[in-house]
Order: C-alpha cells, then sequence, then structure tokens
C-alpha cells in the first residue's frame, strides 16, 4: 500500500483519472504491449493498465467509445469509473463489480453503493453487467459492450437520508446495533406474505440449499438448527464461497436461498449463477434493493434493515435470524408462535440496550482488554451465536477470538485454555444447557475466566450477563450482547469501530 498505488490513475497527460474495483486478469499482457507503445507507468498495479489502455483507444476514438472498447478487453470481474477534463464526462462500466447511477436535479452521480447517493437523488440505475454508463451534468447514455443504446431502468429507494447519518450517536456500530428491536418488529408485523410465499417454495422444492459469507453464512447454519428443530426439515448449508464445488447434486427442483446483507458480495453471485445455470430456482434474504443478487433471485426478501454503514454487520445479522426463525415456524404451521418468540426478543434486547447493562458491558470489556485470546462455546443453535460473536470480537477489537462447539472442547481445544483465558459461555435454558455448563466448568478447571450468558447465573460464572429466555428467538438478544462487547472493546483499545482496517463493507472481489 502506498500513495503510487492508490487510486486515482491517471494516463500519460494526465487527462484521464481511473478508479477500480476488481482484478484484470491479463493485464501483465496489456501492459507488455502498452509499454511498447510508449507508455509512462508509474505504479505497480493492474489498475493503471486499464488508463492506458484507455488512453491508446481515445487517439482514435471519442471517451465513452475508447472507455467500451478498452473494457472489452479486460479479463476477470471488473467495475470502473473513467473521468475525462477535457470532455468534463465521466463514463463507467461493469462486470461482476457493483456500480449503480443516480439521476439527479442538479447533476448526475455514479457510486459503488446506493447508499453513496441518498443525500443527492432517489432515482437509482442499477447498471447489469457488461453495461457501459455516461454522465455529465444533463443526461446519462447507457450502451452495453457491443456498443447497442440501452434504455435505463430507473428505481427509486426509499431510504430516508436520516438513517445515514449519526444523528446522537458517536459510532455508527452502536447505531446500528440500537436500531435491532425496531427492525424485528418491523418484520413481526409485516412479513407475512413473503414468509408463508417463501415456506411455499421451501416446501414444495425438492433439496433446499442455503448460502452465505463471513455473518451471512453464520445466519445460515443458525438456520439449518432452526429448521431441524423447529420446521423438521432438513436444509443443506455451504459458504458462498465453497458453493460453487458443490453443484452436482443440484437438479431444476432444487431451491437455492442466498443470505447477504450487500446483495454484491462475489463470492456468492459468482456461486448463484453458477446454480442458476442448473436451473435452480433462487430465494434471497437481502437488504439492498436493485442489488445484483436482488436481480438474479426469482424470489426475493428485502431484510428492511435500512442503510448499515458501519462496516460490521449487526442489524443485518439479527433480521436474517428473525425473518429465518419465522420461516422455521411457519414451516411448522405455527407463524403466531414464531412472532410470539421475537416479541420477547425485542423486549429482551431492549434491556440489554439500557444504560445500566451496557456498563456492565464496558466493565468487562475493559478488563478483557489486554487478553491476547477469547474463547468461546455454545451447542446447538448457541454454536453459531458462539462463531459471530468470535468473529465481531476479531473484525473491530483485533483480539484474537475462536467460538467452537462446546462438545469439541475435548476433542483437542481445551489444550488452548490456561490459566486467566477469558471464555464466554452461551447458556440458553434449552436442551443445551446442562451440556455447556459441563464444557464451561472443565474450562475452568484448567484455569478458564468464566463469562456466562443465560437466563440464570451458575456458580462457574466468574462473570455474568443476564439474557432473558425468549425460547428459539434467545439467539437474537446472545448476539446483541456479544455485538456491545465488541463495540466496547474497540473503544478501550482505541480502534474505529465503523471502519476495522483491512476490511470492506462489501466482498467485491475475489
Amino acid at each position: 500500500v502506498t500513495k503510487i498505488n492508490a487510486h486515482p490513475h491517471l494516463d500519460c497527460t494526465s487527462q484521464l483519472a481511473l478508479v477500480h474495483n476488481g482484478i484484470v486478469e491479463n493485464y501483465e499482457e496489456l501492459k507488455k504491449s502498452l509499454i511498447a507503445r510508449g507508455h509512462k507507468f508509474v505504479s505497480e498495479t493492474d489498475s493503471e493498465t486499464i488508463i492506458h489502455l484507455i488512453e491508446e483507444y481515445a487517439k482514435k476514438y471519442s471517451f465513452p467509445e475508447a472507455v467500451r472498447r478498452a473494457f472489452r478487453r479486460l479479463e476477470g470481474l471488473n467495475a470502473i469509473i473513467v473521468l475525462s477534463l477535457k470532455e468534463n464526462k465521466i463514463v463507467a462500466a461493469k462486470t461482476g463489480s457493483p456500480l449503480v447511477a443516480g439521476i439527479g436535479w442538479k447533476g448526475n452521480f455514479i457510486a459503488s453503493d446506493a447508499i453513496a447517493l441518498l443525500p443527492y437523488t432517489r432515482r437509482i440505475i442499477f447498471l447489469e453487467d457488461g453495461q457501459v454508463v455516461t454522465l455529465d451534468k444533463d443526461k446519462i447514455r447507457l450502451v452495453d459492450l457491443t456498443g447497442k443504446k440501452l434504455r435505463p431502468k430507473i428505481q427509486k429507494i426509499n431510504w430516508k437520508i436520516e438513517e445515514v447519518s449519526l444523528g446522537k450517536y458517536p459510532h455508527f456500530m452502536i447505531k446500528e446495533i440500537s436500531e435491532q428491536p425496531k427492525i424485528i418488529q418491523n418484520i413481526i408485523l409485516n412479513s407475512d406474505k413473503q414468509i408463508k410465499r417463501l415456506a411455499s417454495l421451501i416446501k414444495k422444492a425438492y433439496g433446499t440449499y442455503f448460502v452465505g459469507c463471513g455473518t451471512a453464512a453464520y445466519a445460515c447454519l443458525c438456520g439449518q438448527y432452526l429448521f431441524s428443530r423447529i420446521g423438521q426439515r432438513h436444509v443443506n448449508f455451504a459458504f458462498g464461497s465453497e458453493f460453487g464445488y458443490q453443484l452436482d447434486f443440484l437438479t431444476p427442483k432444487s431451491l437455492v436461498l442466498a443470505l447477504s446483507q450487500s446483495g454484491e458480495t462475489i463470492d456468492i453471485i459468482e456461486s448463484v449463477g453458477k446454480a442458476k445455470k442448473k436451473g435452480v430456482k433462487i430465494a434471497c434474504l437481502v437488504n439492498n434493493l436493485g442489488s445484483t443478487l436482488y436481480r438474479m433471485s426469482d424470489f426475493k426478501m428485502l431484510l428492511g434493515a435500512g442503510p448499515e454503514k458501519c462496516v460490521l454487520a449487526t442489524k443485518s445479522f439479527t433480521a436474517k435470524l428473525a425473518i429465518l426463525i419465522l420461516l422455521a415456524y411457519q414451516l411448522a404451521g405455527s407463524l403466531e408462535k414464531g412472532k410470539k418468540a421475537l416479541k420477547k426478543a425485542v423486549l429482551a434486547t431492549e434491556e440489554i440496550l439500557q444504560k445500566k447493562y451496557q456498563a456492565k458491558i464496558k466493565t468487562l470489556a475493559n478488563k478483557l482488554a489486554s487478553c491476547k485470546h477469547i474463547y468461546i462455546i455454545g451447542r446447538g443453535q448457541s454454536y453459531p451465536i458462539a462463531l459471530e460473536a468470535a468473529l465481531k470480537i476479531k473484525e473491530v477489537s483485533y483480539i484474537h477470538a475462536e467460538g467452537f462447539a462446546a462438545g469439541e472442547l475435548k476433542h483437542g481445544v481445551i489444550a488452548l485454555v490456561e490459566k486467566g483465558t477469558p471464555c464466554l459461555v452461551f447458556a440458553p435454558n434449552d436442551e443445551t444447557y446442562g451440556a455447556v455448563l459441563s464444557g464451561a466448568m472443565e474450562m475452568k478447571a484448567r484455569g478458564g475466566y468464566i463469562i456466562g450468558i443465560s437466563p440464570q447465573n451458575h456458580e462457574v460464572f466468574d462473570y455474568y450477563l443476564p439474557v432473558t429466555d425468549c425460547g428459539e428467538a434467545t439467539a437474537i438478544p446472545n448476539t446483541v450482547v456479544a455485538q456491545l462487547l465488541a463495540y466496547k472493546l474497540a473503544l478501550k483499545l482505541g480502534c474505529d469501530p465503523d471502519k476495522p482496517r483491512n476490511l470492506a463493507k462489501s466482498v467485491t472481489v475475489k
């Protein structure tokens, strides 16, 4: 990472500037040819190759045509935005990575995410793969890679500007954590129709497969437990990056349910694209209207979580859990029972968000901030919550944290526990309670410092964080406790909770 390698990149005349998202797989071949033609490179990036290639084509063609011809020669998944100072125009093109254009009253706009355009316009064009858009102040022109003129499809987004501003909060992470009760309440009140439609698709499918990446993957794993326990239905789960290697068993009768906040995660998009080629029906739970996954899916259900600005997924995760809980209960023919559990989860989450409870978490964070390792255990549905809790701590505080299935401790993991090692224990009031406590006792016997997250205190806990029993929805308030602990750790350690190092909100590059 150097200033020279940073975007934007300029051509030899400094009249063209480019920003690029993706990987040009054939850049070395292109670069050699351009150097032979006299182009001077100053960076070590594949991105700079693109702007010199456009410069070369601009010697014969108009600026938009030069961009189109150059983009056609790129191999791999890429999105580019190119500015011409001479023509006062922007031209953008995409294959794989996201791009959105905005039509405003005082100009036109381009970005990789619709959220960025909210202060300027609600009228959005979501670019499809293989499209090239030219923007100036007064108009937008859209063509495909062959140069054929296209009619833009304009969509209106309804997010409010205040949803993407901090308001009274110091960080987006705590703002979005605090919004979760309202979001879950909204799902309870407004999702019946889509829950029933999606449950019907699942019942008709010959094999249902959950696909997600990162936090969404842990929601999928949670859903696998929920569907088995409540809905009495088997589903398969795979990480988005691995699903492409497990397609042989798919048929046109299969259903793939893809979970994603952004709807632009490249591993999900690529795997879903391969599944579609086999005739598979695609459903999605996604937060971004008009995203690539949204457009690819036969059935789409919006999470309704609103814009999520913090890099860490918080409210989008619990929104997914809420929908999966309702789906599982609908499959069992008892949707109202699922709503009742979620209502308890809303109240429990509101309790956790109170100042007194947050102060208790802050005290724990101050104690754990000097630790090098934190281990987290759970069983059943709490196992994926342990994985998600560990991910949040790692992402935002940079403390090494690992989540484990409590029953796997004796198979090697317990060797990591020594005197003073912090061990978080998710112990909900379900069939896993006794077995999880047994694991906690084993860790304590090796010197572990046991932090209990449970509806009831126990003598094995050195520190206790109470969470109301919400039945199958207890995973939601348990998750919120972990989110707040991660946030408080970040503050204690001086980390930016909204923009952790090395991470991006949407993973749009392989």
